[in-house]
């Protein structure tokens, strides 16, 4: 972005494109209350009031709409905002941005409202970060949990961590800078700080799997041999037909891929059935796609015809899955009449059984679910602490050997520098675009 329209007036769709009740246009910037007051026919804006009146073109009538003024600081993004609540079709809502747009704003950029919230102070960058966290949210659970990031619980963890070590390098520094009035903090002293800050630092990073798997869930492979059903079980755990399916083998010839909420994000993956004889090329790259899937899954769901049994190409199969986390599936129950005890017996065409598979599927997720979590940490986040914990390890082994003061404080400054990454207090341009590049435009 040209730094000449870092901070000129923005404007985009707030909501959704597509009919509805509601859709809301943000204005944000100097020339906010400028630009509303010539297309708005009530423009006598109160804080903490909002406006009744009619959006024109001239002497066309656009639509009777809600107008919500904001004064900066006290807004979003912390400059002059309006919001236009108007009637939720998709042409009104164009038409008003149109208007915007020609009386002396642009067209906000990808995340641009969120970006100049946390240029203007509003939030630090882990606070920005936790509203794509809840946009994209897959899971209400995520979605609770990065509410707590947004009230600035990473913020306030990040800030104690940050004190503490900038208390111990003002009195590494007073030490070093006034020998005469100011006594070096004792090795001992020193050793004991960096210790019980790395402790916090660890207590931090301890949630950074279960952050990763609330974000970005597990992944559970269907494998089994061509026709078992594989793809119709699939089908009958969405509650969609979402696989093509029919009785002859080798049907699927791709990876499908599907979300399902348990709690956290499940991704169902539907492999081409696992056999050593096929002459397809096609058919033998996709059994090859079935194996590395296999081997990435985090829970597997074998399934074979319980009308015919376990033959010899299953029991290959359940030879690759023995060591994965797996639960073991009969299908076709509505043609056959035993299975094992330890299996699930359904039948995908009936649905028959499913109802018990979801149980057991839920129970095994819920054995990869967090709790208790008191915020989330993206991967950026977690790099961020543990080039601080990796500086402070430094420092402590300096400390231990009782190194000069002034080498140690080095690598205190890197751990400050570090956490001053992680909440946007010291970014670059790249960065920052690539963080703000995830979000949608109107927020």
């Amino acid at each position: 972005m040209n730094i000449i329209d870092e901070f000129d007036t923005i404007a985009a769709v707030a909501t959704p494109f597509g009919n509805g009740g509601v859709g809301i246009i943000r204005i944000s910037g100097e020339k906010a209350f400028e630009i509303i007051k010539k297309i708005f026919s009530n423009p006598k804006f109160e804080p903490k009031k909002f406006n009744f009146g009619k959006i024109a073109d001239g002497g066309t009538i656009i639509d009777e709409v809600i107008v919500l003024p904001f004064f900066a600081p006290n807004s979003y993004t912390g400059e002059d905002v309006i919001e236009i609540q108007c009637h939720g079709g998709v042409n009104v809502i164009k038409n008003i941005l149109d208007l915007v747009l020609k009386n002396g704003a642009r067209m906000a950029e990808k995340g641009e409202f969120t970006k100049r919230a946390f240029l203007n102070k509003r939030m630090d960058l882990s606070q920005a970060e936790a509203v794509a966290d809840i946009i994209h949210s897959k899971t209400s659970e995520f979605a609770k949990v990065s509410v707590k990031n947004l009230s600035g619980s990473l913020k306030e963890k990040t800030n104690e961590i940050r004190n503490d070590i900038f208390e111990i390098l003002s009195k590494i520094t007073a030490g070093i800078d006034f020998p005469e009035d100011v006594k070096e903090p004792e090795y001992d002293y020193l050793v004991e700080t960096f210790e019980n800050i790395i402790s916090k630092i660890n207590e931090v990073l301890a949630g950074a799997n279960s952050s990763n798997i609330l974000r970005q869930g597990i992944s559970v492979a269907i494998v089994g041999k061509p026709n078992v059903g594989k793809s119709s079980l699939f089908n009958a755990l969405l509650s969609l037909d979402r696989a093509i399916v029919t009785d002859i083998a080798g049907t699927t010839r791709d990876i499908l891929k599907e979300t399902l909420d348990l709690g956290i994000p499940v991704t169902l993956i539907d492999t081409a059935g696992i056999h050593n004889e096929s002459e397809n090329k096609v058919e033998s790259i996709g059994i090859e796609y079935s194996k590395q899937t296999l081997n990435d899954a985090d829970l597997v769901l074998f399934v074979y015809d319980a009308s015919q049994g376990i033959n010899e190409d299953d029991k290959k199969i359940l030879e690759l899955i023995k060591d994965k986390n797996h639960i073991i599936i009969a299908n076709k129950s509505d043609l056959a009449e035993k299975h094992n005890k330890d299996e699930i017996f359904l039948s995908a065409l009936t649905g028959d059984g499913i109802n018990e598979l979801r149980k057991t599927l839920t129970s095994k997720v819920c054995e990869f679910e967090p709790e208790n979590l008191e915020f989330v940490t993206n991967t950026r986040q977690q790099n961020c602490l543990r080039k601080a914990k990796s500086a402070l390890e430094q420092a402590l082994l300096a400390a231990q050997l009782k190194e000069l003061q002034d080498l140690i404080s080095i690598d205190v400054k890197s751990a400050i520098l570090a956490l001053d990454e992680l909440t946007g207090e010291l970014i670059t341009d790249d960065v920052l675009d690539n963080i703000f590049e995830h979000f949608c435009i109107g927020k």
